[in-house]
């Protein structure tokens, strides 16, 4: 019986170190596309008691090891937004970064990105514009 406990043991810590091993794997970024979904796991918009929804932009780049490269710069934001709602979601998007950084890159996506800009936008708005209604000046930062 106690050499029974000892492989049900055995087999559990094989599956616990399988397990973690997979996760840690699946938390790698490896695309381009895992990098926008990693860094929008990260984001939390101010509230709408704070702010207005709007949809911002953040240029940024990073190194081999996954850490902002230089400073992100805001390259776009809602048109309508005011100064104090500019403000909170700068303030959310440098809050997101700083949450999710260092990106965890793979070696092959760490050298594929390493010094590549990355234009990242964060949408908090739930409906996009309507096609029959006027466009909107787009402003930039």
């Amino acid at each position: 019986m106690a050499r029974r406990g000892g492989r049900l043991l055995l087999v559990a810590a094989v599956l616990l170190l399988a397990t973690s091993r997979a996760a840690v794997e699946a938390a790698q970024v490896d695309t381009i596309q895992d990098i926008f979904r990693h860094l929008r796991t990260c984001w939390r918009p101010p509230s709408p008691a704070r702010a207005r929804p709007l949809d911002i932009t953040v240029l940024v780049s990073f190194n081999r090891a996954g850490n902002i490269l230089g400073h992100p710069r805001i390259t776009y934001e809602s048109a309508e937004a005011s100064d104090n709602d500019r403000l909170q979601y700068r303030i959310a998007v440098m809050e997101a970064l700083q949450r999710c950084t260092p990106v965890p890159f793979t070696d092959a996506m760490a050298g594929a990105a390493a010094g590549r800009p990355f234009a990242i936008q964060f949408r908090s708005r739930k409906t996009s514009p309507d096609k029959t209604s006027p466009p909107t000046q787009e402003r930039r930062a």
